[in-house]
This record gives C-alpha cells, structure tokens and sequence, in this order.
C-alpha cells in the first residue's frame, strides 16, 4: 500500500507558471517620443520668446496717457514675446482709475498691442467721488467735478442701490419733460430727492418703492404743469401726499384717484 502511494506522488507533475515577458522597447519608445515632443516645444518657446520690443496703445486718452499706461505695465514688459502674462497686465490695467476695460494681444514678432476703454462718470458721489455707467464708484478724489452730473449720496456700501433708483426715476421723468439733481439715502435709509428745477421730493423710508411709483405716475405730472409754485412734495403718507407751495400753504391729497388737478384747481393752491 506504501508502495502505491509513492509511485502516485512520483507520477504528479509539478505545474509551473511563467510571467509574460516584458519587452522593454514596447516603453521605452513612446516615453523617447513624449519627451522628443517636449524638448521640441520649450526648445521652440525659448527661440521665439524674444524681448518685447515695441508696444501699441490705442484709446481715447482723455483722463489717461499713454506714458501713465506705459508705467502701470513696465516691469510686466520685462518677460518674454511669449512668456509675458498677458491677463496679469490686463488686471494692471484695468487697475488704473480711469480705465474701464482693456484687451492685450500679441503681435509677431515682438510686439503687444493695448486697447482701453475710458470710464464714463454718470454721477458725482458725497463731495469727490465720481459713479460709472453701472452705478460703481471708480474715483473717490476727483480733482475735476464736471458741474453738470447729478450729485448722489448715501452709505458708501449702498452706492450701487442709490444709482439705481436714480437712474429708474430718472428713465421715467425725462418723457415728463422734468430731470433730476439730486438723490439721498441717509443713514435711517430714508430717501429724499431734488428735481433739476428744484422741487424737493421726499420719499421717507417705508415703502419707498410704491410712493416713488405714486410720484411717478401722478405727481410728475402736476410738478410739470406748476414746477413754478411747488416747493417740495411729501410722499411720506399712506393714503396719499402733500404739495408744499412757495407761498407757505400746503395740499394734502388723500385719495390721488380722484382727480388731483380738479381738486387743486378748486382750491385755488399756488
């Protein structure tokens, strides 16, 4: 029984595995090919990453020069044609108070080429400052005021809202013939605006959005007719609004759809 037992073992093959060989070139060639390709691009960057030689300026340059732009971007002009960053020189640009926007493009074989947009003031904020198209403080220490902008005012954190709601009203009163000069927001958050022919309006501070569309929709209209003998307009009512004339006398309107001119002209106001 030994016996068989033994020849069995001795009859069982031992099974070997063997690992799939690696052929070395399979790698090697595509990493020789990658860093073929590599080697060709920074060598061909380095030949064409030459000095910037010249720059190209185009704008209106009439609160900006050429030489204040020149200085803002210099030690950027000290990289490359190729390696020079031209978003960073952007920023640098756009950086300086009197520009709006700017592009930067290269141009074979050593040249960039700038383009500005000068900021537009719609509108004088506090004493200096000077507000954009978009309602965004660009300058806070104007040296020149151009007397003919409007002057808005308010916390320096609301300057956008106060834009805003100038430039609302005011879409809305040039039709009317009318304009405005002047738009405050006091700390409170109360509102109060003056009109180009003086006529002082006061929103208050609650519910300014329904009283400015009372005002827009009835009270422009008698300001219109009798800018003259109106000294202020009070909105600062639930129900309605009150007419302050130059002569000292006031007109409370109670209910504005009953007919606002008749009722004044009954009165006799003014």
């Amino acid at each position: 029984m030994t016996r068989k037992q033994a020849r069995r073992r001795k009859q069982k093959k031992t099974k070997r595995f063997e690992l799939p060989k690696i052929r070395w070139s399979h790698i090697v060639a595509p990493v020789l090919a990658v860093a073929a390709v590599v080697a060709t691009y920074f060598a061909s960057a380095s030949m064409l990453d030459r000095p910037i030689r010249s720059i190209e300026i185009s704008g209106p340059f009439q609160r900006v020069t050429a030489l204040q732009i020149e200085e803002a971007i210099a030690d950027e002009l000290e990289d490359g044609f190729v390696s020079a960053d031209l978003g960073h020189i952007q920023q640098r640009l756009v950086a300086l108070a009197w520009i709006d926007e700017a592009t930067v493009a290269r141009r074979w074989p050593s040249r960039l080429r700038i383009s500005v947009t000068e900021q537009v003031p719609a509108a004088i904020w506090g004493e200096r400052g000077l507000l954009n198209t978009r309602g965004e403080l660009f300058v806070t220490e104007a040296r020149h005021i151009p007397a003919e902008l409007p002057r808005l005012s308010g916390p320096a954190n609301r300057a956008p809202e106060v834009a805003q709601r100038y430039l609302e009203v005011r879409d809305r009163l040039i039709p009317v013939g009318l304009d405005l000069r002047r738009v405050h927001l006091d700390e409170r958050g109360s509102w109060d605006m003056t009109l180009h022919n003086g006529v002082e309006v006061r929103l208050g501070r609650r519910d300014v959005d329904a009283r400015t569309s009372l005002f827009l929709d009835v009270v422009a209209d008698i300001i219109t007719g009798r800018a003259a003998d109106i000294e202020y307009v009070d909105m600062r009512y639930s129900n309605g609004f009150t007419i302050g004339w130059n002569n000292g006398s006031r007109t409370p309107v109670e209910d504005p759809e009953d007919g606002v001119e008749g009722m004044l002209a009954l009165r006799g106001e003014g």
